[in-house]
């Protein structure tokens, strides 16, 4: 063992910074390992990040690496790759050596599994989008397209109906609509394309060709991919994950495992930029109030129940 922290936070997107910040803002000792690029990276601008509205992914981990700076924070470019129980927290193993912490918190986020349509993946970030309400702006008014069928195709191009009166739903197939979403699409405007596809092509633009011949020229097409978690963490510490493989969290960001907290899109909740900080100051706050429970009960001072504690005031 090489060095001992009151937390290490795994993962250095939107979630992991801001609890970061908040740790060491709370003057806690912390480890922060920066797995790399943000998932978003190669989104053109997020959107919806109060005072950094248009602003890169990139340039945004950038500023938040940055507002570390006065804090007892260490940045570690590499994320854990083991970690142990121990006697009073965890052991975690990076290149080459292993630390030590009193409290984990994850943040690694999730992996887009995206379709094997050809022309797909070069096109994601740039006219191929997950998310409305980061790349609806700038896409108003637009030709647009959703890629999907069933209850999700339904639920997502009636959503994107909002940012434009032309919106195309492409189920790649049949559609697994029932006659009541057909009718509901209908009412709407959007048109439904059953036609098998082939490829993405263009480069400004989505032109998106049939197997069975012919064309359709979009702006830009949204979809909802698959998605795996970035960390194999929280299933080795035993962490609960729900039927989606996301880490079960309580309202504190506290897992089932005791001196383990979880935040942003690998909980399952709302995948924001905004929403993922929000998380990740929750867990923060939650965490530090458990080390200044122990700390005040050491020096004998009565405190009101920890967030890690059961109703009779015993560790849960």
């Amino acid at each position: 063992m090489t060095d001992a922290y009151d937390a290490v936070v795994v993962g250095a997107g939107p979630a992991g910074l801001n609890a970061a910040l908040v740790l060491g803002g709370a003057d806690r000792r912390v480890l922060l390992l920066d797995g790399g690029p943000p998932r978003n990276v190669r989104a053109q601008a997020a959107h919806g990040v109060f005072t950094r509205d248009g602003v890169t992914p990139t340039h945004l981990k950038t500023i938040g690496l940055a507002d570390l700076a006065p804090y007892p924070v260490t940045v570690v470019p590499q994320l854990a790759r083991e970690a142990a129980f121990t006697s009073d927290g965890f052991a975690l193993r990076l290149e080459g050596m292993w630390v030590r912490s009193q409290r984990l918190l994850l943040a690694t986020g999730v992996r887009d599994v995206l379709p094997t349509l050809p022309g797909l993946r070069e096109r994601w970030g740039k006219t191929v989008h997950h998310c409305p309400y980061c790349d609806g702006w700038p896409n108003r008014d637009a030709r647009l397209g959703v890629l999907g069928s069933g209850q999700e195709g339904h639920h997502l191009a009636l959503s994107v109906r909002s940012w434009s009166d032309e919106v195309t739903l492409l189920t790649d197939g049949p559609d697994e609509l029932t006659a009541e979403q057909r009718l509901d699409l209908q009412r709407v405007g959007i048109t439904v394309q059953t036609g098998r596809l082939l490829r993405l092509a263009g480069r400004e633009d989505v032109r998106v060709r049939f197997r069975g011949g012919g064309d359709l020229c979009l702006d830009a097409l949204f979809l909802n991919p698959t998605q795996q978690q970035c960390s194999t963490l929280p299933a080795a510490l035993g962490c609960d994950l729900n039927d989606k493989s996301r880490v079960v969290v309580n309202e504190n960001g506290m897992t089932s495992v005791r001196g383990v907290w979880a935040a942003g899109d690998m909980t399952g909740a709302p995948q924001y930029v905004m929403s993922a900080a929000s998380g990740g100051m929750t867990a923060a706050v939650s965490l530090n109030t458990t080390l200044i429970h122990e700390e005040v009960r050491r020096m004998g001072a009565a405190f009101h129940k920890s967030p890690d504690e059961g109703p009779e005031g015993k560790a849960s």
